[in-house]
């Protein structure tokens, strides 16, 4: 670890983290340009072969950014997209943005740093940044947008030049420093360690878009939330906003250990995928609607009544599904497809019963903003169900590409061991330690 780094893992002050130097290169999880091809012909793209670890240069830092000691990061699926150089190697990404300007062509690199979460402290600001400084802890917004844009003023998410941060760019969060703009920042909870922190903003804000925002399903007390992959990253943050909210969560997992899991977090309705009879491939329209018909019963068995909102990420083996089982009027709500992007459904359902499909990607730093809110009111738990080090990255893709992760799979960058980085003891004791760590899992 490098002086800097260690300055702000131990809280030194903005003057003496701005008197010392910034490294020359840093220890970064990456992908290389010379392995897009690893794959080819290969059924199983085991991201443990491609993820590495190793030194990068240090990049430049623009007036609108700041450089973060990274403290702790997490694994979302674009990792695995990114380790698998599917559905594109993200290197087309980087080429593509290196070709608007000067401090875009940054990007462009036979390496990518990636990572879409991260929870450190600011040991650098550019010329341009006004609301933070050297010292503050914060989090990243897994979304980058360009700020002089209009429309970006409505919705950030709607901008041409929005990017999935560390993953349509260069220099993200599993690393010991990451490059954020300032627009992507938010103030981290006090009651939070760090890697507990660093789970939270790329899914609770995702699911929080898909949920509770005006630009999503606009859900209300007492709405029947059906929710795929509910033990995942998105599906348990999306299971408290539902909880929280006065709906009635109801969640999909595919295994005993996942729902138990599951209730722990307070889920009204569990259901193992076993009882639906669904596999990964499931086109077969009459196949699509005998098993919307199995779901269908169970769901209104439990509850006595048919989805208002259907929590969609999925996608080809569920989707035909969800448009079934959705309610007359209802809402599918859908964020991604990581079980393929070309989905099959009887458009019947959706037009003469008048549903509703919406498109969501992420959150804007508003919507970043309100869930962050909710978590340091602490109504929202982080869930990790496991962290490594930065070293393990693969270890850790690996999990998270094979789906034996429940929550969150949390990564320590600088931070050399869980439980860093609380200043707030007095706010973590009264919401209960027991709270904040819902699945009851300790370090590995």
């Amino acid at each position: 670890m490098d002086v800097l780094a260690e300055a702000a893992l131990h809280g030194a002050s903005p003057e003496d983290l701005e008197r010392l130097p910034v490294p020359d290169t840093y220890l970064a999880a990456h992908t290389r340009v010379e392995d897009i091809d690893m794959f080819k012909g290969v059924e199983d793209k085991d991201v443990r072969k491609s993820l590495r670890v190793g030194e990068v240069p240090m990049p430049e830092l623009a007036p609108d950014e700041v450089l973060i000691a990274v403290m702790a990061s997490s694994v979302n699926y674009n990792t695995v997209w990114s380790g698998t150089f599917e559905p594109v190697p993200t290197f087309s990404f980087l080429k593509a943005y290196g070709k608007r300007g000067r401090w875009e062509a940054r990007h462009d690199q036979p390496y990518h740093v990636l990572g879409s979460d991260a929870a450190g402290v600011i040991v650098r600001t550019g010329v341009g940044v006004r609301r933070w400084q050297p010292g503050d802890h914060v989090l990243a917004s897994p979304i980058q947008v360009d700020d002089q844009e209009a429309v970006t003023h409505a919705d950030g998410m709607l901008g041409e030049g929005q990017k999935a941060w560390g993953y349509e760019t260069n220099f993200g969060g599993l690393a010991h420093y990451a490059v954020v703009r300032a627009s992507q920042l938010i103030p981290k909870p006090a009651h939070l360690t760090w890697e507990e922190a660093a789970s939270t903003p790329a899914c609770a804000g995702t699911a929080y878009r898909m949920l509770v925002s005006d630009r999503g399903a606009r859900m209300k007390q007492g709405d029947v939330v059906l929710i795929w992959g509910a033990a995942g990253g998105l599906g348990v943050y999306a299971t408290q906003l539902v909880k929280q909210g006065g709906g009635i969560p109801v969640g999909v997992v595919g295994s005993e250990e996942k729902a138990e899991s599951l209730r722990r977090l307070g889920c009204d309705v569990v259901i193992n995928r076993s009882e639906i009879g669904i596999g990964d491939d499931l086109t077969d329209p009459a196949s699509v609607v005998a098993a919307g018909k199995r779901l269908g019963a169970i769901i209104r068995r439990e509850t006595g009544e048919d989805p208002h909102i259907v929590f969609e990420y999925v996608g080809r083996a569920t989707f035909g599904i969800s448009m079934f089982v959705v309610r007359r009027g209802g809402v599918v709500v859908t964020c991604g497809s990581s079980t393929g992007y070309r989905h099959e459904y009887d458009n019947r359902y959706l037009w003469m019963k008048l549903k509703r499909l919406i498109g969501s990607h992420a959150a804007n730093l508003q919507e970043q903003w309100e869930s962050n809110r909710l978590i340091d009111l602490g109504r929202i738990m982080p869930v990790l169900s496991t962290v490594y080090p930065l070293g393990e990255i693969g270890e850790a893709g690996r999990l998270v590409q094979a789906n034996r992760h429940i929550g969150k799979v949390g990564v320590l960058c600088v931070a050399p061991e869980r439980g860093l980085g609380v200043t707030d003891p007095v706010k973590r004791a009264r919401i209960g330690e027991d709270r904040l760590n819902p699945l009851g899992v300790m370090a590995r």
